[in-house]
């Protein structure tokens, strides 16, 4: 098996390190991650260091890439965009999880995560760098686009659009022939069933436009905070 890094040592990273080992189509060498200290032991496998130590990384452990495991879509694009600059090369692998039910003609774009339980059925398209998280549900001609995500328990309808960056929340339900735009977020539980703008909250049942919401605004419980890791990952190299 050809050697692969994670970049992310957070709780996000252990689920997809679970998806890769059980895949067993590459090896894991070790965790990629600005905020822990290299030779931290997660999950029994060491941070090798950061994103700046990536150049001599690849030719020490011959690696055929990595995947980003960070939560947050936006902060998982600039981390992407990072990347680009340090190793322009770089190859990014996706992982399916062998619990996965994924349909006929189904397409995963680079750098997706497929959790357990998920269920993406036929002609679905994934774009680069998703996440379908714990037994969520895309139907049938829906449609990810790069940097969007499922939280666990979310059930979509068929001919779903999903906008670059935007995010589902935990136990969300979208009836089929919906478009949700760019960077937006429908909080847990709702219920959507008519289309959602760019750039909004959307919560309720029916889901409503709460705010306007930024791209970079953060939506996840507990994560850390937008200005620390922008901050860190927009230093000039």
């Amino acid at each position: 098996m050809q050697n692969v890094v994670i970049f992310g040592a957070s709780g996000h990273g252990s689920v997809v390190l679970d998806c890769i080992e059980k895949e067993a189509k590459y090896k894991v060498v070790g965790f990629v991650d600005s905020f822990e200290e290299k030779g931290t032991q997660v999950n029994g496998y060491s941070v090798l260091g950061s994103e700046y130590d990536l150049p001599y990384l690849i030719e020490e452990y011959q690696l055929l890439g990595g995947i980003i495991a960070i939560g947050d879509n936006w902060t998982r694009n600039l981390v992407v965009d990072r990347v680009l600059k340090i190793a322009p090369k770089f190859n990014y692998i996706s992982a399916v999880h062998p619990n996965a039910e994924v349909g006929k003609d189904v397409q995963i774009g680079m750098g997706s995560v497929v959790m357990p339980g998920v269920t993406i059925n036929a002609n679905a398209i994934i774009g680069n760098h998703c996440i379908l998280n714990t037994n969520s549900s895309l139907d049938h001609d829906g449609f990810m686009s790069s940097f969007s995500s499922l939280a666990p328990n979310v059930c979509v309808g068929a001919n779903f659009i999903l906008g670059k960056g935007s995010a589902i929340c935990l136990g969300a339900n979208i009836i089929e022939n919906i478009t949700i735009g760019n960077h937006s977020v429908i909080g847990a539980g709702s219920l959507v069933v008519g289309n959602i703008a760019d750039h909004v909250l959307v919560y309720g049942a029916p889901a409503k436009v709460i705010k306007k919401r930024i791209a970079s605004e953060p939506y996840l419980s507990g994560k850390k905070s937008s200005s620390s890791i922008n901050s860190l990952l927009t230093k000039k190299i």
